[in-house]
């Protein structure tokens, strides 16, 4: 089986969420090949090959940096094309989401996001994904020739056993048709991690009693590299920027550690931290929902435990 992956790059390097894609790709077997658009030196594209894919098609045109979803969708369906792949496996993100749609059009292949396992090919090729916001799973069949699949964040282990891939330029012949609209400029947040690429979140809620108490949680946060966020009372209140409002109606993050204090853990925040691969509450409610969904709970007061956590973790990095 061929199969190719659609990686994300920021910064000149791979995303994490692309690493899994490109490892859960090598899960199912076997020829992977990666592409990747933008800025990236040869170096970093090359260790994708660790993660499982043996060769990386770099599209290092200017017009392919600036994200625009419907030049990518034609580029990756000339790859398509090109590596003869059945299938096309991409992190579900607010690229991959837009991508893979336009390329399932343009390629006639089946589509299947939010994927949180390795396929079953006993008899066919059926995905399991979450729906419901992470509330239910669905079995699904994947019939059409080719096959796109978006898969979960966290959803698969990193591979690092691999050896570097093989780095290769790819050329594709630009239709206008693909760049009807254009990014004139681009102007990125500085001096702070962003929630939607954290991969350590600490957040905080109504337990914090009030706005000149966040300091503990920046200190905590500052101390692990980590960005902040807040449950949605805190950013209805002003006690927070509504940029760090966690949650179904506010950023949903799928961080390695995701760490809650003063949070009761209402369903409509669960639904936006559920991706998360560990959590941590620290509540002084015995009883808050939030230590159902937790891998870890520290029952006590923030007041008290934030800051000890803190110190604790300043020593082991001493």
């Amino acid at each position: 089986m061929s199969i190719l992956v659609f990686i994300e790059i920021s910064e000149g390097e791979i995303k994490k969420s692309s690493l899994e894609a490109v490892s859960y790709a090598a899960g199912i077997g076997g020829d992977v090949t990666a592409i990747a658009f933008g800025e990236a030196g040869n170096e970093a594209l090359a260790a994708a090959g660790k993660a499982g894919a043996t060769k990386v098609l770099h599209v290092a045109d200017d017009k392919y940096k600036q994200g625009n979803i419907q030049a990518y969708a034609s580029a990756l369906a000339a790859a398509v094309e090109s590596t003869g792949a059945e299938t096309v496996v991409l992190a579900k993100s607010s690229l991959g989401d837009p991508v893979s749609a336009r390329l399932a059009i343009k390629i006639g292949a089946s589509l299947a996001t939010n994927v949180t396992e390795l396929p079953d090919t006993s008899n066919g090729f059926t995905v399991k994904r979450s729906i419901y916001t992470g509330k239910a799973f669905a079995n699904v069949d994947l019939t059409e020739g080719k096959r796109i699949i978006g898969i979960k964040k966290n959803a698969a282990t990193i591979k690092e056993d691999g050896a570097d891939a093989a780095v290769e330029a790819f050329s594709v012949s630009a239709d206008d048709a693909d760049f009807k609209v254009n990014v004139t400029s681009q102007e990125k947040a500085t001096g702070e991690i962003l929630l939607p690429e954290a991969d350590l979140v600490v957040s905080g809620g109504r337990g914090l009693k009030g706005p000149e108490n966040w300091g503990m949680i920046e200190d905590l946060a500052r101390t692990l590299g980590a960005a902040t966020g807040c449950s949605k009372p805190v950013s209805d209140m002003d006690w927070r920027p509504h940029h760090e409002h966690v949650g179904q109606t506010g950023i949903k993050v799928a961080p390695t550690l995701y760490i809650a204090v003063g949070i009761s853990g209402a369903i409509q925040h669960l639904a936006g931290v559920n991706s998360s691969k560990y959590i941590v509450v620290i509540n002084k409610d015995p009883e808050a929902p939030f230590f159902k969904a937790a891998d870890y709970g520290i029952v006590g007061d923030a007041f008290e435990v934030v800051p000890k956590l803190t110190e604790a973790i300043k020593a082991l990095n001493n």
